[in-house]
């Protein structure tokens, strides 16, 4: 079965998508937190049963091309990508990014949540997903509230943190899912938070693996300063997510 542009498979409006790639279905969605609504990105890969889904977490800088495109390259490695843009109840992310790391800086970490589950659950419900089989992804600031929402949800199955810092260790003590970490090696500020999160995952016996790349700075997958090693870390995070939501 193909996913069509426009199909609204979970009830909630539809706004006019940009233009994905030609092998990527794409939409904006509405999504229900609560008494508000959240603006999300949705991609769906070409495939013909259900597919394992990701909600991805945007940086500091809000909903941004990089994150569409995240959403759609996730859709081409074969799953169902799910991006809320979290300042949807500041009015969506503003043109600036200083605007942008100001209205974040502000969220409320329940809020965040519930917007979170509300956005998990929504992605569960599409008819392409297979419910059971969900996993989350951060960049940035992202990255961290990846790490934090895994410590929340016990339903998911594998969570990325790309160069975000790790929650305290009683928080750690709740993870259940698998976690892969994608750390940067100029990053002296997320890095520094490392090794308590080696203690706290060897304290409690937790599943979280890491790399920290060479010569590349935060938001390296991004800024693609070196592309051979943005390639390298972006086909460890598709592996780490097959081998734990696929099978």
């Amino acid at each position: 079965m193909n996913w069509k542009i426009g199909m609204a498979v979970v009830a909630g409006s539809i706004v006019a998508p940009p233009h994905p790639p030609v092998d990527v279905h794409a939409e904006y969605v509405k999504i229900p937190s609560g008494r508000d609504t959240i603006t999300a990105y949705v991609a769906y890969p070409e495939r013909t049963d259900r597919a394992p889904g990701v909600v991805v977490i945007h940086e500091v800088f809000g909903m941004s091309d990089f994150i569409r495109q995240t959403t759609e390259q996730l859709a081409r490695d074969g799953f169902v990508a799910l991006a809320p843009d979290l300042l949807s109840r500041r009015g969506g992310t503003p043109a600036s990014a200083d605007a942008a790391r100001k209205l974040i800086a502000g969220l409320d970490a329940d809020t965040l949540t519930a917007d979170l589950d509300a956005t998990l659950a929504f992605l569960k419900r599409l008819s392409a997903v297979r419910p059971e089989r969900t996993g989350v992804i951060g960049f940035c600031w992202g990255g961290t509230q990846s790490f934090r929402y895994a410590t929340h949800d016990a339903s998911l199955g594998a969570f990325v943190v790309c160069y975000g810092s790790g929650p305290e260790a009683p928080a750690i003590a709740r993870l259940h899912a698998k976690g892969l970490g994608v750390y940067a090696e100029n990053d002296a500020r997320v890095d520094a938070g490392l090794a308590d999160v080696d203690r706290a995952i060897q304290t409690y016996h937790k599943d979280y693996r890491y790399v920290v790349y060479p010569g590349v700075g935060h938001g390296f997958l991004r800024t693609r300063e070196q592309p051979a090693v943005a390639d390298s870390a972006w086909r460890a995070v598709v592996r780490f997510f097959r081998d734990n939501l696929e099978r």
